[in-house]
């Protein structure tokens, strides 16, 4: 069983070991959560697989609303809602692994997310009691759809910046709401809308719920889009739209606080939220590579489609390890932050933004791992990837948004970096120490102590610890050099990243594999430990390329030659067959005909 966390905190990975017994792994999901998990599969197989073409058309626009409140009814659209407003209240995790299995629904995924996170949990954590009765009973139930309208043609990354107006009529009742949203999923249909604005000259947003019946609102047509064709995407204008004053969501001001902290939600549930469609698409690409015959054999018996399947199936192993430690990580300080007497709300909030970093992290490995898988399916097809008629195409398509909703992959990896520093420079995590002591390592004499390599991931654990010497070296450097302004060096900030991206997601499998090997034994387990041993190997050269990157950027002379003698030091490891491990993972997933991994 997981040994509870309530200690640790975001972005402490870097410089402290975790043990295996701290992680939550799937296969210790309980039988209620698998059985939620096997009814919204269920669902996604009957209601929306074999309409997906109809989805996709738009033609029918009662379908998709159909289909959503459907999901209500199943209990699927309150699974964080708690019981009192008609949801499920079941727990973080949980509504972690209804994303993940959701994620293989396409465009469904998205009206999905929209409605149960940015377009709900607003309310929920931030309305007023009376709000709560009001509005969550329609949405957790699916009576209501809804939808969050931030984004504007001149506020996207800059959301702060919009120029929608809140201003308050002479009776002092209503506020008229007049300005433009764009990209608002579920826009066409939904019933309710949080909406952001500014009140007169005020600095920061101001968040409103908003009922379409309380009219002022139109809205363009459909947005013509590369993919996810099958969810509602619209621009929407209000033109003093009447909201009653007590219809704010919060206090005055508190809008582009309710954003950040709605978004870090989002974007933890994308990272799960990709999971589904990777082995969806998995699924598809062994069938088919069974199935289709070249030289008298089928091409899954060729090196090359192997190690695509293989790849395919690793990286979806990590991203899935790295978004359930992080789902455990918050459920745990959600549950000490309660017990502390804080209330359950606030406590779900502040459990989520102190794992903001990990939050950016699964979203931004999440999506660009689906992208890959669904880029080696198209592959694997060859020209009937490229047809419609074939499912590639459509996830291609579908798969693409991923990096750039909930904030792009680019404004992630800076934040991440950013919000690291600042929480060191407060104290709130101790970086400078281990930076310092990495960067008297390097002027040191190296020790090459032996490893006992007896024990399981001996050596890829020492490994970890030099690459974390990595990120350690550069960042503390960089801080130094730069203080403050250390924000207008994106580059080096994206490098940073990347290191802090792999080690979390390489540590992340590893000791999900170790706790699995506890539970199962090392035999049954040696296509996890076969992922892990690839992983890691590919990441240390991510590693490698992205630290000399940035050592090459800012530093110069000796400086930069002992930064980079440090550099290959820290990224010193014994080679790995790569190929013999990738036919042995693909192997097993050809004789299974799935990806058999998810436990």
């Amino acid at each position: 069983m997981t040994t509870k966390n309530n200690t640790i905190n975001g972005g402490e990975f870097l410089i402290r070991e975790t043990a295996a017994t701290e992680i939550f792994i799937p296969a210790e999901f309980t039988e209620e959560q698998r059985m939620m998990a096997q009814a919204c599969q269920d669902f996604i197989d009957t209601e929306i697989l074999p309409k997906s073409e109809e989805i996709d058309s738009m033609k029918n626009p009662d379908l998709v609303p159909a289909i959503l409140k459907k999901a209500g009814e199943l209990g699927l659209l309150g699974i964080s809602v708690p019981e009192e407003y008609q949801g499920l209240g079941m727990s973080f995790n949980t509504s972690m692994l209804i994303a993940d299995i959701i994620g293989a629904a396409g465009s469904f995924s998205t009206t999905y997310g929209a409605h149960t996170g940015i377009g709900t949990l607003p309310i929920l954590y931030y309305g007023t009691e009376e709000q709560k009765k009001k509005y969550l009973p329609k949405l957790a139930t699916g009576e209501w759809a809804a939808c969050y309208c931030l984004t504007e043609p001149d506020a996207g990354s800059d959301a702060n910046s919009g120029k929608t107006k809140a201003t308050l009529t002479e009776d002092g009742k209503h506020y008229l709401l007049n300005g433009q949203k764009m990209w608002i999923s579920n826009g066409g249909f939904a019933d309710l809308f949080i909406v952001f604005a500014k009140i007169g000259e005020d600095k920061n947003l101001t968040a409103f719920i908003v009922e379409k019946d309380f009219g002022g609102i139109t809205m363009n047509e459909e947005e013509k889009k590369m993919g996810i064709k099958g969810s509602s995407t619209r621009q929407v204008f209000f033109n003093d739209c009447k909201v009653p004053v007590e219809n704010m969501l919060s206090d005055r001001q508190n809008g582009f606080k309710i954003a950040v902290n709605i978004l870090n939600i989002g974007r933890v549930k994308l990272g799960a939220g990709v999971l589904g469609g990777c082995r969806q698409v998995i699924k598809n690409a062994l069938q088919y590579s069974s199935e289709r015959k070249q030289f008298g054999v089928s091409i899954n018996t060729f090196g090359a489609i192997k190690s695509k399947l293989a790849e395919m199936a690793v990286k979806t192993y990590v991203s899935e390890s790295l978004c359930y430690r992080l789902g455990q990580n918050i459920e745990d300080r959600i549950d000490a932050l309660m017990a502390s007497g804080m209330e359950a709300n606030q406590a779900k909030l502040k459990g989520v933004e102190q794992f903001a970093m990990e939050c950016a992290i699964a979203k931004i490995h999440g999506s660009e791992v689906l992208d890959y898988v669904v880029d080696q399916g198209v592959q694997i097809y060859g020209g009937m990837g490229y047809s419609a008629d074939a499912p590639m195409e459509r996830a291609y398509r579908d798969a693409r948004i991923s990096r750039i909703y909930e904030g792009t992959n680019e404004i992630n990896r800076m934040l991440m970096i950013g919000m690291l520093l600042k929480r060191a420079m407060k104290g709130e995590v101790d970086l400078f120490g281990p930076a310092k002591a990495v960067a008297d390592e390097l002027t040191a004499v190296p020790s090459f102590g032996a490893v006992d390599n007896s024990q399981l991931f001996a050596a890829e654990k020492e490994l970890l610890k030099k690459l974390k010497k990595v990120f350690l070296m550069i960042g503390g450097k960089a801080a130094m050099t730069f203080g403050p302004k250390i924000e207008e060096e994106q580059e080096i900030m994206m490098n940073l990243a990347d290191i802090m991206i792999e080690i979390y997601a390489a540590e992340s499998a590893l000791l999900r594999t170790e706790k699995r090997v506890t539970l199962q034994g090392e035999e049954a387990c040696k296509q996890q430990i076969a992922m892990v041993k690839v992983y890691l190997t590919e990441a240390v050269d991510i590693i490698q390329a992205a630290g000399k990157e940035a050592i090459a950027s800012f530093t110069t002379g000796d400086e930069q030659k002992v930064m980079l003698m440090g550099l290959k030091r820290f990224t010193k490891a014994d080679p790995e067959n790569t190929k013999a491990l990738r036919r042995q993972i693909a192997d097993h997933m050809i004789d299974k005909g799935k990806y058999p991994y998810f436990n």
